[in-house]
């Protein structure tokens, strides 16, 4: 197992113990080089942090990030860091539980340039205010646009409605939906559900759909009743933007009752545990979308982070947050170099060089990104993948990046 530059903690308690607390401010100074530095920079080092979910539904996907972001870390550090400065991650766990994470947030905040990794729409929703008032530069696993009214929130790779958008453009022209069917939506009760479920309702004005909606919570794990309700309404297609576990549910009662109907799901939906369920023998139906590759994915910058995950010795299955985690760390890579070319690595000189992105290299692991507009997603284009068990991560191409002219003309929240 490599050596990681790593501070790691799992709760308040532990965290108040293995560092010291501080103040929000960020007033900066000079440091080496000649380049102003605040909060979480020091002459040798840069630390962003990472608030993951090590423990909660979605601990599968942000271990497999948190994954993805150290295994940068190394690159960057073998290569000088950045700015001259090594680059250290903070990590804390919230369990997907926003009052857990509003607990660890103070304590995390003195000791952080910015976030790297922030899991989960509701986590992000609780610290919002929190991250723009303290100039907080954040990368949330979350793909809400509702977020993008904070400037402060980097989004790496489009949102969860224009995710729906282009996946509904898919199975539409792929035969699998025609304008006027009816299509179910099962969302969870929460920021992500209802992200999810904007994009469907907007394809579904576009295109006469008959939209039946289904809220649940993220707790709800035995769907064969929602299932047998579509079946019963006469769905031609299931939407889900829900937790891997619960598109385990939908699989396997789509075709135990007969349905197989396609199931389309946002990014989150699908884990590579999937495969070891009672749900294995129903994931042919499931196509999932993304902006970021999925690990098996043939191009070289994906065999080069597949090749280092392997060497690294992780015990976790590989899956889809991986190459995201590396593409992720890598924009921040981007950002931190111009910040540091404009002399500035306080918070307030991230945030500006962030505004001047227009462009960042990931060698492909996600569609490219343009962070100039604000409101606006960094990207429209996505993958379409399903699951494989044969293949490393689980999931294989079934169409390269591409976006449909209904996402194009798709206007967010806070676009404009």
């Amino acid at each position: 197992m490599r050596r990681w530059t790593v501070v790691a903690c799992a709760s308040a308690l532990v965290l108040a113990s293995c560092g010291t607390k501080g103040g929000g401010g960020d007033e900066g100074g000079e440091g080496a080089g000649g380049v102003r530095t605040g909060v979480g920079v020091t002459d040798s080092t840069i630390t962003l942090g990472v608030m993951t979910d090590q423990t909660g539904p979605f601990k599968n996907l942000s271990t497999g990030i948190t994954h993805g972001n150290e295994l940068w870390v190394e690159d960057v550090n073998a290569q000088g860091g950045v700015c001259d400065r090594e680059i250290k991650l903070e990590i804390v766990d919230h369990g997907y539980k926003a009052d857990t994470a509003k607990t660890l947030y103070p304590q995390l905040e003195p000791k952080v340039l910015g976030m790297v990794q922030l899991v989960g729409s509701p986590v992000t929703a609780a610290l919002n205010s929190d991250l723009e008032g303290d100039e907080m530069t954040t990368t949330p696993a979350s793909w809400s646009s509702e977020l993008l009214d904070n400037p402060y929130l980097m989004i790496v790779g489009t949102t969860y409605d224009v995710e729906m958008i282009d996946g509904l453009s898919y199975l539409q022209e792929q035969g699998m939906i025609a304008d006027g069917d009816t299509v179910g939506h099962i969302y969870i009760d929460g920021e992500y559900g209802f992200n999810g479920l904007r994009g469907a309702r907007y394809y579904a004005k576009q295109h006469n759909l008959k939209l039946r909606e289904v809220k649940i919570t993220s707790s709800d794990n035995d769907l064969t009743n929602v299932v047998t309700g579509l079946r019963g309404q006469g769905v031609k297609a299931i939407l889900l933007t829900t937790t891997p576990t619960q598109t385990g549910s939908v699989a396997a009662a789509n075709k135990a009752l007969g349905l197989n109907v396609p199931i389309l799901g946002n990014n989150p939906t699908f884990d590579p545990l999937l495969h070891n369920s009672p749900a294995a023998g129903a994931l042919d139906n499931l196509y999932v979308v993304a902006s970021s590759v999925p690990f098996s994915a043939d191009i070289p910058k994906m065999q080069e982070v597949a090749r280092k995950y392997e060497e690294a010795g992780f015990t976790e299955p590989p899956n889809a947050g991986v190459p995201y985690g590396y593409a992720v760390a890598e924009v921040w890579g981007t950002v931190l170099r111009k910040a540091c070319d404009n002399g500035d690595l306080t918070r307030s000189g991230v945030h500006e060089a962030l505004q001047q992105t227009t462009s960042a290299e990931t060698g492909d692991l996600v569609a490219p990104l343009d962070f100039s507009k604000p409101g606006a997603p960094a990207t429209r284009q996505v993958y379409v993948a399903q699951p494989d068990k044969s293949v490393p991560g689980g999931m294989k191409y079934v169409k390269e990046l591409f976006v449909s002219e209904d996402a194009k003309t798709y206007q967010a929240p806070h676009e404009g």
